[in-house]
Formats: structure tokens, sequence, C-alpha cells
């Protein structure tokens, strides 16, 4: 294979993933493999978490933008490149471009969050922010393309761009010659089938298990179709993987090597944010969960070893604390409640003295009494707890009722 240039998808081998490979030698870093042994026990086999949301950039995107841009022909490299990414995809193609000495463009929708803005420039990226949405943001880039001269560099839909992420699979087959089966999460398809591709070109007897979120699962109806189909207006926390409609490239080698995509919840991705950044001590995006989340929705499922891709820790700090308090409510460790007291001296104290008897640590305590429903001698007290799990919040309703309060919700 000759980087740079158009392939059928036949023709992309075992071989073209090791060329990538050699291609990204001091440039990719070769991930750590962590074992979870919190996992292992929930699957019963061993379970290892590789850690792409350590690689430079903080995700695996630069693997693939650097394989792509290094391929292009001396005169492309001269127009420059151009992408459209809210975060990932532009850090990835920002550095590339800086390490090949390529001038890049990237283009990142109004809003994107300030610290990936950031970043993307401190990797030396021209940035330009365009658009409400993605699809308006990769418009704006795609005309640019056509107005400069300059090579769209696609996130995912390109072969050159699929061998580069495929090189995660190499990896994994070194520092796990037993895995069993491989989860990673999906979005256009690019990691999926490079991982596919290395792995079971190798040893096609791992099982290959993608992961989409529930609101922008767009492979399933794909699959079932046998032609990609679009998703409209996918919602999901996880933008890593908020892609409506399979890439093209990508979806035939995912038809043929991926042995099943899953969905997973909001909820599950939540939970599994929280458990990497607890029990592994792994910051994670919910994009770079979502392997973690299948584990966790459906344990018995899945032959070990099992390893899980963590593709990326980007995370905005506001946006990682919103998920935080929700994995932390999804695992019954937080409890909002609503309840009416009588507004006196001491009241909030004889509240606070019940929640300490049933050992609920209070995170916050706000005060109503404007509420045209409350009684003149009324306060309605809005209680944010820490618990100990789903029976442990099951006490504490317990507790304040057997004292006389009524539980709003």
């Amino acid at each position: 294979m000759t980087f740079g240039t158009p392939h059928p998808l036949h023709h992309l081998m075992l071989d073209d993933v090791r060329g990538a490979r050699k291609m990204l030698a001091g440039v990719a870093r070769t991930t750590a493999m962590e074992g979870s042994r919190h996992l292992s026990s929930l699957v019963g086999a061993p379970v290892l978490l590789k850690c792409e949301n350590l690689q430079r950039t903080g995700s695996f995107k630069l693997r693939g933008a650097y394989v792509r841009i290094a391929g292009l022909r001396p005169e492309e490299k001269a127009a420059g490149v151009v992408a459209a990414s809210a975060g990932n995809h532009a850090q990835g193609v920002a550095l590339a471009s800086r390490l090949l000495g390529v001038h890049a463009t990237v283009f990142m929708p109004l809003g994107a969050p300030l610290p990936k803005v950031a970043a993307t420039r401190e990797y030396g990226a021209e940035v330009r922010l365009h658009g409400h949405v993605v699809d308006e943001t990769l418009a704006a880039a795609q005309e640019y393309a056509r107005e400069t001269g300059a090579v769209f560099i696609h996130p995912f839909d390109h072969p050159d761009v699929i061998v580069g992420q495929g090189t995660v699979g190499l990896e994994i087959l070194e520092q796990c010659p037993e895995v069993r089966t491989i989860v990673v999460g999906v979005g256009g398809g690019g990691l999926a089938a490079g991982i596919g591709l290395a792995v079971k070109s190798v040893r096609p007897d791992v099982r290959i298990i993608g992961v989409q979120a529930e609101g922008a699962a767009a492979y399933p109806p794909s699959l079932a179709a046998g032609h990609p189909v679009v998703v409209d207006a996918p919602v999901t926390m996880a933008d890593g993987i908020k892609v409506g409609r399979p890439g093209d490239v990508p979806f035939g080698l995912v038809r043929e090597y991926v042995d099943e995509v899953r969905t997973v919840s909001e909820d599950a991705l939540s939970s599994a944010l929280l458990l990497c950044l607890e029990r592994a001590k792994l910051v994670v995006e919910p994009a770079g969960a979502s392997p973690v989340a299948a584990l966790l929705s459906d344990p018995e499922s899945f032959r070990g070893p099992v390893v899980a891709v963590l593709s990326g820790g980007n995370v905005d700090p506001l946006l990682l604390q919103r998920i935080l308090r929700h994995g932390m409510a999804a695992a019954g460790r937080y409890l909002g409640l609503r309840l009416r007291v009588t507004d006196r001296p001491g009241a909030l104290a004889t509240l606070l003295a019940v929640l300490t008897v049933a050992d609920a640590n209070v995170l916050d305590v706000s005060h109503v009494r404007t509420d045209p429903r409350l009684g003149l001698t009324e306060v309605e007290v809005e209680l944010h707890l820490e618990t100990e799990g789903p029976e442990h919040c099951r006490e504490v309703e317990g507790a304040l009722r057997e004292a006389g309060y009524t539980v709003l919700g």
C-alpha cells in the first residue's frame, strides 16, 4: 500500500497496519495496558484497560491523522490541511501537522470547550470557530478546502486513517497475547475497523465487540440494512462517538471484522466514567468509557481475557463535574430530596440530626420560602446527599419518613 492514495477495501491488509506502525515510531506512544481487579471480578475473567487516554493529545486520533498527513504528496503538504472537529481529531491533526511541518487549519464549532480550543491552538493549528453544530463546521471546512486547495483530513473515512488507528490492535496483541475479546467504542467506525483488520488478520478467534451510545447508534440499523444508515439528531454525552452515519470505508471493514455492536445507556456511560476515575485512577471521556459501560451492563457475556480500549481522556472539567454527579446518582451514591418542614428555629438542626444517624453525607442544603403552595409556617428544604448505594438511599428515605417528614421527591 502506498500511503496518500485511494485504495479498494480488499487491498487493506495487515502489512498496511504494520507499515503505519513503523511510520508512527517515535511519534505515537505505545500506551499502557492496566489490569482492573474490579471489572475482572464482575466479568469472572481478566479485564485489562488499553489506555489510549494517555496517548499524546489525549486520544488515539493522533495515529490516524499522522499516517494520513505523512502520506500526502509534497505539493499537497505545501497546500496545507484542513479538518473539522469538536475536540480529539482537531488535536490529532494539529500535532501531526506540526510534527510534519504542514500548515493546519481546524474548524471547530462555536461553543466548543475552551480547553480543547486552547489545546488545538497550542499544538500549532490555526483555529476557526464556525457553526453551532458539527455538520455546519464540517461544511465550512470542506468549503475552505475547495477554495484554498488544502487537503481535507477526514476523522475516520479514509484508508490511511484506518490503518493508523489499527496500530492499537497490534499493540494489544503484543501486550496481551492471550486476549479473547476486545471491546471498543464506535462512532464513525475508524478505530473499530482498524483494530478489527489488524487483530483478525492474526487472531481470527478474537471476538471484537463495538459499543455505541443508545442515542447515537447508527451501526446496528446500518449493519441490518447492509449499508450506512443516517440517524437523525444523535444525542449523547459521549461526543467522541456522536456520529449520525457510519463512514463508507470503515463500514465495510466493521461489517467484515467486528463480531457485534452493542449499545449502552447514558447512565451506564456516566457510571463507567466514575469507575475509571475512582478505581483505575484514570481520567476518561464518556466515549472512551463506553467499553467499560458495556462491561458493566452485561459482565457475564464476555469471554476473557478482555481488553477494553479507553480511546480518549479529553473531557471538559465542567462536563466532568456534571457527569460525575450523574454517575453517582446512577450508582445510587447520590440522592436528591425535597421535603417540607416547619419554619421555626432548630428545625434544620433536627433534620440534619436524622441524616447523621442515617449516615448520609450532606453535600448541599437550600431553602424555599416563597412557593405559593407552602403554608405560612412551612419551608421546603432541598437536600443533596452522598450515600453508599441504592439500599442506603432507601434506608435514608425510610428514616426521614419514620421521623415524620414528608418526602416530596
